[in-house]
This record gives C-alpha cells, structure tokens and sequence, in this order.
C-alpha cells in the first residue's frame, strides 16, 4: 500500500479510504490512486475491506430451488442487473433459495451480503415477510398481493395484457385463449405473475363481450400438447391465443397443427413476457410481448444499491409493459370467425 501511496502522491490513509470506500475521495485523486493500483497491480483484499467497512459490497440475486425456472428472461433480469452492480462498485451473486424463506437466516446473519433483490415473488410470499423481520435492505423484482410499502420493479402485466388482446382484437379476434404454467400443489402456487395475467384476462375478455378461456400447460412440449388439446376441447373455435410459458410453446404449435388447426391462418399465436432470442426458437417465428428484462434488472439493482448507499428517495415502485414484437405467428382472424 505504500509502494501504491508513494506512486501516487498521496498518504496510506488516502489509499486506504480509496480502497476501502470509508471516507470521501475527490475524483481527481482516486483518479491517480487507482492508476498506480493498476500500474502495480495491487489488489485489494476483499475480506479486510469487508472488516474495515462492515460491507462486503457484495449483493445476492434470490432465485427459488424449484424446478426449472431459468428462462432466458431470467437470465436476462441477472445479466443486466450484475452488469449495473458492477458498474457501482458492487458484485452481484445469483443465489438459491428455499420458497419459503427458511434458509435466509443464514444468507443475510452471516454478514455475507449488504442486501437481496428477490425474484419470482409470489401474491403472499414468505420470503419477503422474512426479509423485513430481518431488516435487511431488499428489493422486489415483482409485486405481493400489496406491495405499497415495498420497493419493487416489475413488468405492468396488466397494460402488457390489454394491449395483447387490442392487438388481436384489431385483426379481427373475438375468442382468445390463454395458456399458462400448471403451478398447482406446487411451492410457486400463487405466483404472482400469472395470477395478475390470469385476472386482467378474464376481466378484459368479459369487457369486451367476448369470449375468453384459460388452460394450464405442464412441463415442457407435452405440457404444450396437452393445452393445446385442452384449449380446442374447451374452444373449438379459438382463434387468438396468448401463450406465457416459454418451454410450453412449441409443444402447443405441434399441438395446434395436429388438430389441424395453421399458425396463423387459423389460429394466431401471440408469446407473452418472453424474448425474441425464444420466439425465432420456432416455426413459425413467435410473435412476441418482449419482457423489458435489462431494464427490469438495472432498475433493480439501482434501487438497492440506492439504499444501499444512503441515496434513496423512499421506495420506488417501477412497472414497465412488454412491447410488441411482430413476427409470423399473428394474423387476421380467419373468414367466418364469430364471437
């Protein structure tokens, strides 16, 4: 450290605050302290910095240990949000998970991490009741049944929903279906996500007179198979389908065509919350509600290293809707359609 001082021309305690982050440095200075740090090749030690600061500037990304739930929209929301962490000054760490929070004691007690962004919040999640008796700094990706007093960002899938169905309904449609994943009896039952989706459906569909039904897909393609079939037993004469599950999807298209049914002349398929990357996946290319996943992630991170760092302004609460992407598997309703 003092080889880095003497390079620089400055005292131990400047290099100490720059390395340490414990006191105020002009830019120009720690401008000239970190270039004789690279110059040198110093590094600082990361456990000493932890006990000089009380922080590890170490942040964790909450992911639930069940199933297979990383899409590519995840990996989006983590990507995006470790890049902004680090451009902060902070390292950004995915970590499992028990659903019901029972293991978080350890995670935030430990000292090991300044604070949690937590995804695939469920309606009442255990884990977000956990990590306020724990008062440990925090931020949702994702809304609980009232998220009021809790900083969050989350997609608006209620406007990303309504402006599903304007699309349809301006090509023609009058009998929209709606597949999601089947989390019943399972430890995501109540996920938020699709519940707010679900609910927004059923009430836009019935505004609008027209007819609307909702099928549950399982895992992978034969989910999708099954849901197709379940979707035109209910339905024969379905004609736009809002689809939200992306490991679902192409088993619901092979589905469509083995009951004889073309994408899209005879049934449009429109992909919500996912990406582009996923719909080009298949034939015909999905069209798609694309997820605002960087963004979602970088305002996430921001709102908890605000905290964080004492820059807070209250809690903040940003929803950002899917936006359209046209591709080949939405089209006019077909000649005849009825509602």
């Amino acid at each position: 450290m003092q080889q880095v001082a003497d390079r620089a021309g400055v005292s131990i305690a400047t290099v100490s605050f720059v390395v340490n982050g414990t006191k105020y440095v002009t830019p120009a200075t720690t401008a000239r302290v970190e270039a004789a740090m690279r110059e040198l090749k110093f590094r600082g030690n990361l456990v000493a910095r932890a006990l000089a600061s009380r922080r590890t500037r170490i942040i964790a990304l909450l992911f639930p240990t069940v199933g297979n739930r990383f899409s590519p929209t995840t990996s989006e929301f983590f990507m995006s949000a470790a890049e902004r962490a680090s451009q902060r000054g902070y390292h950004l760490v995915l970590w499992p998970v028990d659903p019901a929070g029972e293991d978080l004691d350890d995670l935030v007690s430990g000292g090991l991490v300044d604070g949690v962004v937590l995804m695939e919040v469920r309606m009442d999640d255990p884990r977000v009741r956990k990590l306020s008796e724990l008062d440990v700094p925090f931020t949702l990706i994702g809304r609980t049944r009232d998220s009021s007093d809790l900083p969050f960002v989350d997609i608006d899938f209620e406007t990303t929903i309504e402006d599903s169905l304007d699309h349809l309904q301006e090509l023609g449609h009058r009998r929209f279906g709606l597949v999601l994943e089947n989390l019943e009896g399972t430890p995501m039952a109540g996920y938020a996500p699709h519940l707010r989706v679900e609910d927004t459906f059923r009430r836009s569909v019935a505004a609008r007179g027209a007819v609307g039904t909702v099928v549950y897909a399982g895992a992978g393609s034969e989910g999708g198979r099954e849901a197709a079939r379940a979707l035109l037993d209910a339905d024969p004469e379905v004609s736009g389908v809002l689809v939200m599950k992306d490991d679902s999807s192409a088993g619901l298209l092979v589905g469509l065509y083995a009951a004889g049914r073309r994408v899209p002349d005879d049934v449009s398929v429109l992909s919500i919350a996912s990406s582009g990357t996923a719909g080009d996946q298949h034939h015909p290319r999905l069209t798609t509600m694309v997820a605002p996943g960087r963004e979602l992630g970088e305002r996430a991170a921001d709102a908890l290293i605000d905290q964080l760092d004492g820059a807070s302004e209250g809690k903040p609460h940003f929803l950002l809707p899917c936006v359209l992407r046209p591709a080949e598997s939405v089209a006019a309703a077909p000649t005849g359609a009825t509602a």
